[in-house]
């Protein structure tokens, strides 16, 4: 495996780590409260970002989604992407990637997913959905809807159809979330069998990149945090204490992020990848819960401050330590189908 990036690939990494650092500061996050900072998507799509991932793969991505962690910026880009750009480009038929892929690249339509799927909407015969989604990231910006049903078939769901109901939700990160209710809406199916498995896969893996973002960012405040503060004396970094959990917090972001890369060559490469994308979005689940955690912690009682910008870092991990299944519900999803894989070889 080679997870040296491509020229493209690194090229569209630093251009997107300076848009996220010139425009996702702390004072435009502040303003923009659970919403998205419009100027900030239009800054992306302008410099082609979002229509760039069809080209640079899932790799590619979760290095753009490394930078938009860092500074925990306001935008759907991991959901437009993981849930747009990406399904459609694998699975779409070749007018639904014509009609769609444009739209999605120009920043003029925003896609989210309602995953993973609960069983809790279902699809008639006619491909009409009925069922409600409780909280799906970013459906306050969404135009179009990637919604599994009961038997995890795709479908794509348009907001402004008839028979859609949302509502906003307020989750653990400031996402825009809202709660999504379908009567008999009329869906358009995306790919055939596998469609479904892939695109979590490629979710989760996409999720645990934007995670090792979010630890990096937290980790970096507080480094710089503990060795500006003194303490009788001298800065608050050169506590043996405070080195060991700065220790742990570098060495468990490493962990997701080399768990994610891996996973996402793979994907890129059409290997087999479902274990590897549970193992990062585990990793992603457990230590990234541990990271933001020390982040707070190391900054003592300016950690518990609500306005300071760690803190977003802090709600930001929780969050996705939930998202796409907690670490036990995706550890004993993991040992299913490892067992799994073994039966069919003794088989």
């Amino acid at each position: 495996m080679d997870f040296h990036p491509t020229e493209e690939q690194a090229a569209a990494a630093g251009l997107a780590a300076r848009i996220f650092a010139d425009l996702a500061t702390h004072e435009r996050l502040a303003a923009a409260g659970t919403g998205s900072d419009a100027e900030l998507w239009k800054a992306l799509t302008a410099a082609g970002l979002i229509a760039a991932v069809e080209e640079i793969g899932l790799l590619g991505l979760v290095l753009l989604l490394e930078e938009q962690g860092r500074t925990t910026a306001q935008v759907p880009y991991a959901a437009t992407c993981a849930y747009g750009i990406l399904p459609v480009a694998a699975h779409g038929s070749f007018e639904q990637r014509a009609r769609l892929l444009p739209a999605l690249g120009s920043g003029e339509a925003v896609a989210t997913g309602a995953f993973p799927a609960r069983g809790r909407i279902t699809a008639s015969s006619e491909g009409r959905l009925t069922g409600t989604a409780p909280a799906v990231p970013w459906l306050r910006d969404a135009t179009h809807v990637l919604v599994p049903d009961a038997d995890r078939a795709l479908w794509l769901v348009r907001t402004d159809a008839p028979g859609v109901e949302t509502a906003a939700v307020e989750t653990t990160a400031p996402w825009a979330a809202g709660r999504l209710t379908l009567s008999g809406v009329e869906a358009e199916r995306i790919g055939s069998d596998g469609a479904y498995e892939d695109t979590l896969a490629a979710a989760r893996t996409a999720f645990a990149g934007l995670q090792a973002g979010v630890c990096a960012g937290s980790l970096a405040r507080a480094v710089e945090h503990t060795s500006t503060r003194e303490q009788f004396g001298r800065p608050l970094s050169t506590n043996q204490g405070v080195m060991l959990r700065a220790a742990d917090a570098y060495m468990d972001t490493e962990a997701i992020r080399v768990t994610a890369y891996e996973a996402a060559w793979r994907i890129d490469q059409g290997l087999p990848a479902r274990e590897h994308a549970l193992t990062t979005a585990w990793w992603a689940s457990e230590a990234g819960k541990r990271v933001v955690h020390a982040g707070q912690h190391l900054h003592g009682g300016m950690g518990a401050d609500l306005d300071h910008p760690v803190h977003r870092h802090f709600l930001w991990g929780r969050q996705l330590d939930a998202y796409l299944g907690c670490g036990s519900e995706l550890l004993a999803e993991l040992g299913a189908s490892i067992a799994s894989t073994a039966e069919g070889e003794h088989a």
